[in-house]
């Protein structure tokens, strides 16, 4: 008989993001742990309003923990997209 073990799973509770995209009205996070998280723009009047081209112009806050698009002066942070307290 042959037992077999799922694959470890490791969460980091306080992930960074990789990387950042917009899908019609969502705001599309990849995070270094693998997860993915999905926001509508809604929530973030600033990034809904903005070109193409200032949603592309961002930079990581806070060693990773945040998203800044300075065209706009918008600020997300990853806690907040995870339903944490910021």
């Amino acid at each position: 008989m042959s037992t077999s073990t799922a694959p470890t799973i490791t969460i980091d509770p306080d992930p960074t993001v990789l990387a950042v995209e917009f899908q019609d009205a969502l705001l599309h996070v990849v995070l270094s742990d693998g997860r993915e998280l999905s926001a509508p723009l809604a929530w973030f009047p600033r990034l809904r309003d903005a070109t193409p081209e200032q949603r592309r112009n961002w930079r990581p806050i806070g060693r990773g923990h945040g998203m800044h698009w300075p065209d706009i002066d918008e600020d997300v942070s990853v806690r907040v997209l995870m339903g944490k307290a910021a």
